[in-house]
């Protein structure tokens, strides 16, 4: 099977190729630029790098939230596109179940996405056996609290929301830090979970791949203060 996987929840870009348990090809780019800019150039390279065709891949897989709601759009329109003509299967990847899959040992990683408002998009799991621990949601990082001087110990952070997590629990017994440099996604663990959701029956046609933001946009958050203001004014 021929898994190419795509992940733009972030600010960094990445692409994989995966044949079988064979990881063929990665890339991961932090440069500043937009994923609009930089993914289709990297999937085409990826395929001429491995030498293969869109008729070749298998399975798509892509990180469908939580996430940017602009880099998620952007990665799944561009499966979307690719998986079109031939109704290739596709696979709706958490994104915090992805940054999990990435790293394994003892105790406990907990995912965070910077959700801005002092929020994070955070979830849990078990390093050993990839248990999930926490479901996916929008938190405020005070919230973790409880967790995270609960769960079982060693607790790693990981994600670009895992920075505003150690500034709040670095002091907690058995919190210990991962190097900035590999917190971040990885689209091998993007595929190495879309393999996992296919062997479970959980690939989706392409029409089918939609976002799961977990939390409303700015703009619908600000309709709905807006036409609630509105309503309090009339019954006044």
């Amino acid at each position: 099977m021929n898994i190419l996987a795509v992940d733009t929840a972030g600010k960094t870009a990445g692409v994989a190729l995966l044949q079988d348990d064979r990881l063929l090809y990665e890339v991961y780019l932090d440069g500043g630029m937009t994923h609009s800019e930089t993914l289709m150039p990297m999937i085409d390279t990826c395929l001429k790098m491995c030498g293969l065709t869109c008729a070749d891949i298998d399975l798509y897989a892509v990180n469908a939230g939580p996430g940017s709601f602009t880099g998620l759009r952007i990665g799944l329109a561009a499966v979307k596109g690719l998986a079109f003509p031939r109704e290739t299967l596709c696979a709706p990847v958490s994104t915090l179940e992805a940054l999990a899959a990435a790293h394994t040992g003892e105790g406990t990683v907990l995912c965070a996405l910077d959700a801005r408002r002092a929020q994070v998009y955070s979830a849990a799991f078990d390093l050993a056996t990839h248990t999930r621990l926490l479901d996916d949601d929008a938190r405020a990082v005070t919230d973790l609290a409880d967790f995270v001087e609960n769960c079982k110990k060693p607790l790693f952070f990981v994600g670009d929301g895992a920075g505003l997590c150690y500034n709040k629990y670095s002091n907690v017994p058995g919190v210990l830090q991962t190097p900035p440099a590999l917190r971040g996604g990885r689209a091998a663990a993007v595929a190495l979970v879309a393999k996992q959701m296919a062997a479970a029956g959980q690939a989706v046609l392409p029409e089918a791949l939609l976002p799961d933001y977990h939390r409303l946009s700015q703009a619908e958050r600000e309709r709905a203060e807006r036409l609630a203001a509105e309503a309090a004014a009339n019954k006044q």
